[in-house]
């Protein structure tokens, strides 16, 4: 059996969303104009399977092949009499459950693959002998035979998600190095053309030349005859002597699917914003323009406080190995009322909030664009993963000075981050209580800060491309060196394009910091309803959660290659690292022996020491990292976060000897079950599935009806055509692009 690390284990927690309620209190036409975007969000969100690895869409059509045949029910007879024990056909199905949750078979919170915790040749044996076999057997053999072999291969460059040697990806070909990665970068600023929606294929021409296929995803191809902003965009490039070509249609088919939704949406939209934001969404689908989804996220930010909330396109950053591209994803969620009222205090309060952030008045925003920030129920969350919070959209420049808006998702957070006393590791038992009591309140208030005036807060110092400047060169002091600013953003750079592969970790790393910072202040406090000795207890568990996440966070760190795989536990790591180093005893992390006689340990955190030791390092800590990123100094900011990330085995933490505990002693996060709604004439249904792997393989099965055949097709043929940048088994030609 595989190494419990690429494994999802059978008792793997698994949770259903509840939006019940929420979906009650909506009208016919919110429901339809809901019902619509989520169809566009799951038929969108069907391209991670191809921006993750060469496999997964082969993996996901041959499953969902296998269970529209026979349902989970039916097919463990079958199974049963092939041989495999019930732990084994249990653990296919957690297999099958975690390929659908994350859209592949790379987990989405690490980035790690996992693989199916069976024998490869019973798994077979079911697949070959299923109900889909016989009805369709050269089909389900060839997916069998494309997808079996990589399904179960653990070598090493396949473990993780990662470029060149490091792991496998496919927003880049498999011959593409982080060398090549930055040179596309530099010829895309130079184009002024956005990394978001791209992948990058590199061939080699008979001269051993590179040759550069920058590819937008779109619904048109670069033949299409109709004028748009992006047709002038699409031709050949020489850039630094090597040459560019850029073109378009990636994932066509599938974004023609979104296209179509997102217009019958327009149908039902509440008022003119809602029609110009899906208008430019179309658009920008349509056309593979980036400046079109800007204009659509303009409208969407001036949407203030709608009943059904949005958002759609190619957004998180995280899982491209360099930083740039975005993966798609779409939500659909109705406002939970009671916790948004407290959000909006929290805004109301944020101007002078802000004023409590430890850097000087000109590293802020010239004016806080005050945003919606709502509590939703989420309906759907297409993508790899489902966040506890949002702070969108990620565009630097309408951040700036457009705005932004918050969500926290109050359903997810009531059912993926519940925690059963047994279950808690690395706490002394006299917290453990206070912690389950205290963790959700806590995390409510942390999330709030963290979307609103962690990413909400800071200014970047920009050139723009008529030379001027948004900050005065001549009165602006850095207040770590004492002396005027001496690097801000060019014309054309972003925060991602420039800090590219610490880019959104150490996002994540300053917007923590920022919670854990202000939750110390008691006007926060009062406006979730905390005072006294509650509030106090508040305070504890959050920086207590956060100093425990930094060792779970090992789990995520890959001493092989020196890298982490995921961009907000390695922001927690950095914290306890920071932590740590204020030493007078904040924070002490020991190994132990647990009562099972296996490696354990335990953190701890001394409450009288938060505001006089903890206070001051975060300030300082917090006041640096804004500063660089103010000053677009990457070569100060990596040099600052790269230097906490570091995980050695030096003395007393003896961090990478942790990593052996964390590992053992590690929970799978959950996997969680959404729901679908249904047009039945002109009404639309929620369709609910039970809290198990079968009820979350059966919310997929029902996801597509009309289409599910086809769209496996679409998938495996968009695959095929690119096999051979992987040289993964495939029947494509060796010419074919």
């Amino acid at each position: 059996m595989a190494d419990a690390q690429y494994i999802l284990p059978n008792d793997i927690g698994v949770s259903s969303l509840d939006c019940r309620e929420a979906f009650r209190l909506l009208s016919p036409t919110e429901r339809l104009y809901a019902h619509h975007l989520s169809r566009a969000a799951w038929y969108g969100g069907l391209a991670v399977l191809l921006q993750t690895s060469p496999e997964a869409p082969y993996i996901y059509a041959l499953f969902s092949r296998l269970f529209r045949a026979q349902d989970p029910d039916q097919l463990r007879q079958h199974a049963l009499a092939e041989g495999l024990t019930e732990e084994e056909y249990q653990a296919f199905l957690v297999y099958a459950a975690g390929i659908y949750s994350n859209m592949g078979n790379y987990k989405s919170f690490g980035d790690t693959k996992f693989v199916p915790n069976l024998p490869k040749e019973k798994l077979e044996r079911v697949i070959l002998g299923s109900k889909a076999a016989q009805q369709n057997p050269a089909e389900v053999r060839s997916l069998w035979q494309t997808c079996g072999e990589l399904m179960f291969s653990l070598e090493p460059r396949l473990r993780h998600l990662g470029l060149g040697k490091e792991g496998i990806t496919t927003y880049f070909s498999g011959n593409c190095t982080m060398e090549d990665a930055k040179l596309a970068q530099d010829f895309l600023d130079s184009q002024n053309l956005s990394a978001y929606n791209t992948r990058l294929f590199k061939d080699v021409d008979q001269d051993g030349k590179p040759r550069y296929e920058v590819r937008l995803a779109s619904v048109l191809g670069t033949e299409s005859a109709l004028h748009s902003e992006m047709t002038s965009r699409l031709k050949s490039y020489e850039f630094r002597g090597n040459h560019f070509q850029v073109t378009r249609g990636d994932y066509a088919p599938i974004l023609q699917k979104v296209v179509e939704h997102l217009e019958r949406a327009k149908a039902y939209a509440a008022n003119s914003r809602q029609e110009q934001m899906l208008a430019q969404y179309i658009e920008s689908f349509t056309q593979g323009s980036i400046e079109a989804h800007k204009r659509g996220s303009r409208f969407w930010i001036q949407d203030k406080g709608p009943i059904v909330e949005s958002y759609i396109g190619f957004i998180e950053s995280y899982r491209d190995p360099f930083g740039s591209r975005g993966e798609f994803e779409g939500f659909v969620a109705m406002v939970n009322k009671a916790m948004s009222a407290k959000f909006e205090c929290l805004v109301a309060s944020a101007e002078q909030l802000l004023k409590e952030l430890p850097w000087p008045p000109a590293f802020e925003k010239d004016k806080f664009l005050s945003p919606d920030f709502t509590s939703l129920d989420v309906l759907t969350f297409s993508g790899s993963g489902i966040p506890a919070g949002i702070n969108i959209p990620n565009y630097d420049d309408l951040r700036q000075t457009e705005g932004f808006k918050n969500v926290s998702l109050g359903n997810v957070l009531a059912v993926a981050y519940a925690t059963q006393r047994e279950k808690l590791t690395f706490l002394e038992e006299d917290d453990k209580d206070l912690y389950i009591r205290w963790k959700g309140p806590s995390f409510d208030v942390q999330v709030g800060l963290h979307e609103l005036l962690g990413h909400g807060s800071g200014k970047l110092f920009v050139q723009d491309e008529k030379g001027a400047f948004n900050f005065d060169q001549e009165t602006v002091i850095n207040p770590e060196t004492g002396e005027q600013i001496q690097s801000w953003y060019r014309s054309g750079e972003t925060w991602d394009s420039k800090f590219s592969t610490i880019a959104s970790s150490y996002e994540e790393c300053r917007a923590e910091s920022v919670g854990l910072y202000l939750c110390l202040n008691p006007q926060v406090l009062e406006i979730f309803g905390f005072e006294g000795a509650d509030a106090e207890d508040v305070i504890y568990v959050n920086w207590l959660n956060m100093v425990r996440a930094g060792l779970l966070a090992l789990e995520f760190y890959t001493p092989e290659v020196s890298s982490w795989r995921q961009a907000h536990m390695q922001a927690r790591f950095v914290i306890l690292r920071v932590l740590l180093e204020a030493g007078e005893g904040l924070v002490t992390v020991t190994p132990t022996t647990g009562t099972d006689g296996r490696p354990d340990a335990r953190v701890r955190l001394d409450r009288n020491k938060i505001r006089s030791v903890g206070k001051p390092a975060l300030e300082r800590f917090l006041r640096r990292l804004q500063v660089l990123k103010s000053t677009g100094d990457v070569a100060g900011g990596r040099a600052l976060y790269e230097g906490y990330a570091a995980v050695t085995d030096a003395p007393p933490e003896c961090f990478l000897t942790l990593r052996d505990t964390v590992l053992l002693r590690k929970e799978s996060r959950k996997l969680i079950v959404q729901p679908n709604t249904r047009l039945e004439g002109s009404e639309v249904q929620l369709l609910e599935y039970e809290a198990s792997a079968a009820g979350l393989i059966q919310s997929f099965s029902e996801r597509f009806p009309e289409d599910g055949p086809e769209l496996e097709e679409t998938l495996t043929q968009l695959a095929t055509a690119d096999a051979r940048f992987w040289k993964c088994p495939s029947e494509a030609p060796s010419g074919q692009a």
